[in-house]
């Protein structure tokens, strides 16, 4: 079930020739950048992905790379009081919304950059194989009293396509009850590895990473919004302007690829 959501690759604008211009973009700004490093808050989802990514981009060009990795209202919250962020990633288009309407994004840098898929996972020593997710779900019987992990929808954007999904399949009301919410989507799924809940809900590719759990079903793609990761730089210098550039590149696409993203949209220049 893995095997589906990986290697999706370069997709749609990420066609050669815009690949090829991003390397050139990319390039030219790598000497400057090398002088002095930048900083990053990502959504915690990303946390293996991007690290490969900053570690490419850093032995590209000699450029130190500070992440920050947490869920992405916190990130939001956190900049807008002056946290020194220079590039943002979310797990969805809410956050960054946010901090656009606050006037914090630098003009002409958001794109949409990443795509997910939402599972339902269960300890990889439960029984519970291959569940169809649809209405017919008889999440009650699964849940046998236990409860669903999930990030906590109130803020969590893991948690907020899970709650769109549960409503638009008829399995809210059943679920909100059960739900133990976590900070992150991270957290979600440690619970799910050390057996403290029998079912949890998270992105297709925090489910890849774990050796403790494992997927037992999908969540129908019209069933939620797509999941995007946009991104944008809140503060600009060279070093935040070739960090953008390397994530357009055929280097970085095929990283995000690896971990089970599908890039979906060249950076903003």
């Amino acid at each position: 079930m893995m095997d589906r959501f990986m290697g999706w690759g370069c997709l749609g604008r990420w066609a050669a020739a815009a690949c090829l211009t991003w390397g050139l973009a990319f390039g030219a700004g790598a000497t400057a950048a090398s002088a002095a490093g930048t900083s990053l808050f990502a959504a915690a989802s990303t946390t293996n992905a991007m690290q490969d990514v900053i570690a490419a981009f850093t032995e590209a060009t000699g450029t130190a790379v500070t992440p920050s990795f947490a869920s992405s209202s916190t990130l939001a919250k956190q900049i807008e009081q002056g946290a020194p962020a220079e590039m943002y990633v979310p797990a969805n288009p809410r956050w960054m919304d946010y901090l656009e309407e606050a006037g914090l994004l630098v003009d002409g840098t958001r794109a949409d950059l990443l795509g997910n898929a939402l599972v339902l996972i269960a300890p990889a020593d439960s029984p519970l194989e291959n569940v169809t997710v649809d209405a017919g779900l008889d999440l009650a019987a699964l849940l046998d009293g236990g409860r669903l992990s999930v990030g906590d929808p109130d803020h969590v954007p893991a948690g907020m396509y899970a709650e769109d999904a549960l409503k638009s399949l008829g399995l809210w009301d059943t679920a909100a009850p059960a739900l133990a919410r976590a900070n992150d989507v991270r957290a979600a799924l440690a619970l799910v590895e050390r057996g403290e809940v029998p079912l949890g809900i998270v992105y297709s590719t925090d489910a890849a990473i774990s050796d403790g759990v494992k997927i037992v079903g999908i969540f129908p793609e019209g069933s939620h919004k797509a999941i995007t990761y946009p991104v944008a730089l809140v503060a600009d210098s060279p070093a935040a302007r070739a960090l953008l550039a390397f994530l357009g590149s055929e280097t970085a696409a095929e990283i995000f690829a690896r971990h089970g993203f599908r890039t979906t949209s060249a950076p903003g220049q």
